[in-house]
């Protein structure tokens, strides 16, 4: 029993000495690590209770853990941001054709960024004694500052009330009717975004501590030097600047699928010379994955953005929240409610992870956020967002961007770069008209790189790459087989009781054709086809103004009193809703009923009235892009979108005939037969 006694003992004695040896290492480390003031208390207290905690416990692992986490945050690091608006602008153009409307909005928000980084600060200098003011102004004015004087805390106050705005307050401590406490207190209330250096000849701890509770960026004592005092200025409106370039909207990109959404926000964080951190939120469902879990829960960590922030080492990242409209809710919180902390600027300067229990500053922070549909985002977070529309790219567009981005990379990412390899224009029309359908160019990309791993393939079994220098139409075809779409406003026959109408979804413009059939029945208007309340509604709406009219459209008055009419819109599977097939609607009613064919190529968008008058309806570029990707000829739109449709691109306007409409009888006429 003895023998075993002294082994525990000795056993004992290293696992102490080890412990004391880590716990002094964690101590060097908390002294040198810059630290915020929250930071270096909270680590000092956590230390203290790590000394008086058995190492073999539970709670010595997860203290350790919790200290390194501290100690490898970026509490005080970030990065130079590159303020460059020609660089800004070349960047952009480089990397992105198309989205004009996208790239100048960007840019408005980097030329203001810039604009207010290249402001000179300005600075007042609040001393009683009048050489000591002369001095500081002669000497900050030499460095570029806009530099104004006041003898006393209320001729400062004074200025600030005549409508003067400053980034930096040097004051006195004592001063004659009012002092430099006073003018603190005044100032932190008047312009919260000023700085306030004291500076005294009457320096103690006391008062120090009272000045920096109350609001003072910094505390010196006299008599001050100039060059201290010039680095601490410099200090102060290196911080100011990084809380600006954080401040301000929150970007939204919001379009379908595939439009550039996410390289352009890489292109602003390249741009400012920021890394770049992206985090998906789509399914999230769990607060605690932005907030964190608290350190009792077994495997507790951080939040998603802390922990992001933590594995670039940097607090002042391009941080993209993706998929921001596909967050879940359900009984472990609201993700959502939680990102209102996080990208409102008044409040992220202190945003708390519930891991770190104290708060960490985000201002510094560019958040970027994506979706695809802001209507699924609740109210108050869009209200905290600028949204920037992405729109879908035209043809013409696709065709560009195929040449001069995605054929280049997949030639590179498959071996083909150096054997030649051409493809014509009239092959890449066929890949995105018989191969795709979509608003971006992702799927473009796909086909391409299918082409290219199968003339790899080709290569290599045949040991000749002669043959395939050069992708036209026939080869397109022979590699990725059958067409997958069809033109089908193009190809179809016109018919009664259908009309070629247009929609808008997240996902971009689509054709849709409305079926109308009667039969048989007593007054009953049937509806399928996933309809939703707003189109069920529309439909009423088209049914009783041409009961209403029917002697101006050459319809029997009584002939909804021996017939059921249905209508129908295909894909049933899935849910349709909106305003804007109500027009549609009634032209296959009256199609019907007239028993005249509607022309397949011509289609038709917009709200209707019980009056027939067409109101307007959103999403023009995208229904008159899929308009000329089915093969329609003619577009009847809205009068009152006129303002939206000059707005369009010369390509779009060009690729089919537009056609303002004011009411249903104009409709007719261009569409009956």
């Amino acid at each position: 029993m003895i023998f075993f006694k002294k082994t525990e003992d000795a056993l004992s004695s290293v696992s102490s000495s080890a412990q004391s040896q880590q716990l002094s290492d964690l101590a060097k480390k908390i002294a040198q690590t810059e630290l915020s003031e929250h930071a270096r208390q909270q680590a000092v207290n956590e230390l203290e209770k790590l000394e008086k905690t058995d190492p073999l416990a539970a709670e010595y692992a997860i203290g350790m853990h919790y200290l390194e986490i501290l100690l490898s945050l970026p509490w005080c690091y970030s990065t130079q941001d590159n303020l460059d608006f020609s660089r800004a602008q070349a960047i952009l153009s480089k990397h992105h054709f198309g989205l004009e409307h996208v790239k100048e909005r960007v840019l408005e928000f980097l030329a203001a960024k810039t604009l207010r980084s290249q402001q000179k600060a300005r600075i007042l200098i609040v001393d009683d004694e009048e050489i000591a003011r002369n001095n500081m102004r002669y000497f900050f004015a030499k460095d570029g500052y806009t530099v104004q004087t006041a003898g006393n805390g209320r001729e400062a106050l004074g200025r600030f009330e005549n409508g003067g705005c400053f980034d930096i307050v040097i004051t006195d401590l004592k001063m004659d009717e009012m002092d430099g406490i006073k003018l603190l207190e005044r100032v932190t209330k008047i312009s919260p975004d000023t700085n306030v250096i004291l500076v005294t000849g009457y320096a103690t701890v006391s008062t120090a501590v009272d000045a920096l509770r109350k609001g003072a960026t910094h505390y010196l004592s006299k008599p001050v030097k100039l060059e201290e005092l010039k680095g601490v200025v410099k200090e102060v409106l290196q911080k100011q600047q990084r809380l600006h370039m954080g401040k301000g909207p929150v970007l939204c990109f919001t379009g379908p699928p595939g439009t550039g959404k996410t390289s352009i926000g890489r292109s602003v964080a390249m741009a400012l010379g920021r890394i770049f951190v992206r985090v998906s939120l789509a399914g999230l469902r769990d607060e605690a994955e932005i907030r964190g879990h608290r350190r009792t829960y077994v495997g507790a960590m951080p939040g998603r953005i802390i922990s992001e922030i933590n594995r670039v080492k940097v607090n002042n990242p391009c941080f993209m929240l993706d998929e921001i409209d596909k967050i879940g809710q359900d009984f472990r919180g609201d993700p959502a409610s939680t990102l209102l902390e996080v990208l409102d600027p008044e409040q992220n300067a202190h945003f708390i992870d519930h891991y770190l229990e104290i708060p960490f500053d985000l201002s510094s922070v560019m958040f970027i956020a994506t979706s695809n549909d802001v209507s699924n985002l609740p109210g108050p977070l869009l209200d905290r967002l600028e949204v920037i529309e992405f729109p879908s790219y035209s043809d013409q567009e696709k065709l560009v961007i195929a040449k001069q981005y995605l054929v280049p990379k997949q030639l590179a990412e498959n071996g083909l770069a150096d054997l030649n390899t051409e493809f014509t224009d009239v092959a890449l029309e066929k890949v995105i008209g018989d191969y795709t359908r979509e608003s971006g160019v992702r799927g473009l990309d796909r086909e391409i790189g299918t082409i290219c791993r199968k003339i790899a393939r080709i290569i290599l079994v045949n040991k000749d790459s002669s043959q395939v220098r050069a992708v036209d139409e026939k080869m397109v075809t022979s590699l990725l087989g059958a067409r997958k779409y069809r033109r089908e406003a193009a190809e179809g026959n016109d018919m009664v009781g259908v009309v070629t109408s247009l929609v808008w979804t997240p996902f971009g413009g689509e054709i849709m054709f409305v079926e109308a059939l009667k039969m048989k029945g007593h007054n009953k208007l049937i509806l399928t086809g996933s309809l939703g309340d707003v189109l069920q509604e529309s439909a009423q709406t088209a049914l009783s103004h041409i009961r209403s009219n029917a002697a101006l459209y050459g319809i029997a008055e009584d002939f909804f009193e021996y017939m059921d009419i249905h209508i129908h819109l295909p894909a049933g599977a899935i849910a349709k809703d909106g305003p804007s097939a109500g027009a549609a609607i009634a032209v296959a009613i009256i199609s019907l009923l007239t028993d005249r064919p509607a022309r397949r190529d011509v289609a038709v968008t917009g709200e209707m009235t019980l009056t027939g008058q067409l109101l307007p309806v959103g999403g023009i570029r995208d229904k008159v892009i899929a308009a000329a990707r089915g093969g329609v000829t003619m577009v009847l739109l809205p009068a009152r979108n006129d303002e939206e449709v000059t707005a369009l691109p010369d390509d779009v306007k060009n690729s089919l005939q537009l056609q303002l409409v004011a009411s249903l009888p104009e409709i007719i006429e261009s569409i009956l037969l």
